[in-house]
């Protein structure tokens, strides 16, 4: 892989902020190309490639604004990191799946590869945004230049990609991150709290009462962290990669400086106007309503 410039802190966090849906760009693909099963988060059942019934001609929903309320609490949650707007306006020349019918199954195909770019994206882009040493730092710069690349290519090309190729990369590269920057926040927590264990990858938290607790540092990927209670908890430098935090409490917590937090995530769990957010995630709507 050809080296780039090393990509500056400041330039990653335009790039990691900057990766925002915007649905008005889209042709509603993640209410017609994702499978939804009925659940708490879903009120029906919807296969993949078949338009959601709330989806209206203009591609708008008509229950936006009820979404929670009527059982489609997972679409408020959803985020695609802007990859939607991204395979209607670049890859398909902004022909919709309604005007061209016949590109709709490789449309609909396509998006959730373009989601999964944008996903390795955003989080490498994040990576680049902390102090690192400079060897890392250029092997994550040449990797998002990569990724760029690749969200240019045409459907075809997309739909054979070796995704699974691609995200071993980017985990060994965003496990090197997380290591340096959680030994950076835990060597201020330990001088606080004295020593303490700080890999609890993959284990269950289910319902934990952790409020008030100092975890920084603390590696959480993977972690259950369901209906957990961290309300007022320190959680900078916490790694958060995949961790379910489905209606855990935050209210009053502070995350200002967690790593690899998503705003799905943030959408599932609860907290409030007291909660400190990274400052390329947004605070949910219900959490202020």
């Amino acid at each position: 892989m050809t080296s780039t410039q090393p990509i500056e802190p400041i330039q990653a966090k335009e790039i990691r902020a900057s990766l925002k849906a915007d649905c008005s760009q889209c042709f509603g693909l993640c209410c017609t190309a994702l499978n939804l099963m009925a659940s708490s988060d879903f009120a029906i059942n919807k296969p993949a490639g078949v338009p959601c019934p709330n989806l209206q001609d203009d591609f708008r929903c008509q229950i936006h604004s009820e979404l929670r309320e009527t059982g489609f609490k997972g679409c408020t949650v959803f985020d695609c990191l802007g990859a939607g707007q991204i395979i209607a306006q670049s890859t398909f020349g902004g022909q919709s799946w309604r005007t061209k019918p016949e590109n709709a199954e490789k449309m609909f195909m396509a998006f959730p590869v373009m989601e999964q770019l944008f996903e390795m994206i955003a989080f490498v882009a994040e990576a680049l945004s902390y102090k690192l040493s400079p060897y890392l730092k250029q092997e994550l710069t040449n990797q998002l230049d990569l990724l760029q690349r690749l969200t240019k290519l045409s459907a075809d090309e997309l739909l054979n990609l070796d995704l699974i190729s691609y995200r071993f990369t980017v985990s060994e590269l965003l496990v090197k991150t997380s290591t340096e920057i959680r030994n950076q926040a835990a060597n201020k927590a330990a001088k606080r709290n004295g020593k303490r264990e700080l890999e609890q990858r993959g284990e269950d938290w289910m319902g934990k009462k952790l409020a008030g607790q100092d975890l920084r540092g603390t590696n959480l990927r993977g972690a259950y962290m369901i209906a957990a209670d961290l309300q007022k908890s320190d959680l900078r430098g916490v790694d958060f990669i995949g961790a379910d935090l489905r209606d855990a409490n935050l209210n009053g917590a502070n995350l200002s400086t967690s790593l690899f937090l998503t705003q799905m995530q943030i959408n599932s769990a609860n907290g409030n106007r007291e909660t400190h957010l990274p400052d390329h995630l947004d605070l949910p709507s219900h959490w202020i309503a």
